[in-house]
C-alpha cells in the first residue's frame, strides 16, 4: 500500500516536472498556449525602418537552443542605431517555448552598429 501511494507520488512529481515546463518570458502567460508581443525598451533615438529579429527555443524545458540577443537582432536586421526593441513569447502547453527579441532602428551604411 505505501508502495502504491510512493509510485503515485512519484509518478505525480515527474507528470509535473515534465509538463509545463517549457516557457518564455512574457507579460502574461495562457496554459495551454501563448502568443504575446510587449515592449522591452526604446533609446533616445527617432526613426529608422530596419527590423531585425532574433529566437531562441526550448523544448519540455530540457533542451533550450538559439540567441535572442540585441546584438544578433541587430545583425540580423542590419540595425546600426537601435531606437526601440520589443519582444515576441510563444509557447504551446508547456512542451515548446520560443522567445524573440525584436529590434527597430535605422540601417548602417558601414559595419559599425550604436546602441
Amino acid at each position: 500500500m505505501i508502495k502504491s501511494a510512493v509510485r503515485v507520488s512519484v509518478l505525480g512529481l515527474v507528470a509535473t516536472y515534465v509538463m509545463g515546463c517549457a516557457s518564455a518570458m512574457s507579460p502574461v502567460t495562457g496554459a495551454w498556449y501563448t502568443d504575446v508581443k510587449g515592449p522591452m525598451g526604446v533609446t533616445d533615438a527617432y526613426g529608422g525602418t530596419a527590423t531585425g529579429e532574433a529566437c531562441a527555443s526550448t523544448i519540455l524545458g530540457l533542451i533550450a537552443t538559439g540567441d535572442a540577443s540585441i546584438d544578433t537582432a541587430k545583425k540580423n536586421g542590419g540595425v546600426a542605431q537601435v531606437t526601440a526593441v520589443d519582444h515576441h513569447s510563444t509557447s504551446f502547453l508547456g512542451i515548446t517555448a520560443k522567445f524573440c527579441t525584436v529590434v527597430y532602428g535605422k540601417k548602417g551604411a558601414s559595419g559599425s552598429a550604436k546602441m
